[in-house]
């Protein structure tokens, strides 16, 4: 199986043995979006979500996302995050929730997972929040959009 390093060389899934690769800085930034209605979208910035501040909540639950990542993701490692930040900012044409997840960490791993699953979590909280006003919503767009650090230097979506 050239190419993936979580499998050994009969194609069983193993963790990556990273012992001997040296720490640096390393950040990764990923994002997704939450499709909802102009209905939708003005209960959440108005603050009239029944279940209370869409933004904030989501915002918490993308940090918290980020720091269960290994509980998620199988063969996933657990890492000392330094720091996640999680914005959330609204936008009218067409009406949607940006989600973007910047986690940073010095360590012998990229967190790339880490950010996506920010970004993940906290879309589904969106969705969760709001579920009972409109059901349709669509989660789109959870991608990496960059990452340093690391043997494999800087990556940036176009």
């Amino acid at each position: 199986m050239a190419g993936f390093t979580h499998f050994d060389d009969k194609g069983a899934a193993r963790m990556v043995d990273v012992g001997a690769k040296d720490e640096t800085k390393r950040t990764a930034v990923a994002e997704a979006r939450v499709l909802v209605s102009a209905e939708t979208l003005a209960l959440i910035v108005e603050g009239r979500a029944k279940k209370g501040d869409v933004l904030g909540v989501a915002r918490l639950a993308g940090i918290m996302g980020a720091k269960k990542t290994p509980d998620l993701i199988p063969l996933c490692h657990p890492l000392s995050l330094n720091s996640v930040e999680v914005d959330l900012a609204t936008e009218h044409d067409p009406p949607a929730i940006l989600i973007r997840a910047t986690c940073k960490v010095t360590g012998k791993t990229g967190v790339e997972m880490e950010a996506l699953t920010a970004a993940s979590v906290a879309a589904l909280t969106v969705y969760d929040m709001c579920k009972a006003v409109q059901r349709d919503m669509v989660i789109t767009g959870v991608r990496l959009i960059s990452k340093e650090g690391g043997k494999s230097g800087r990556f940036g979506a176009e």
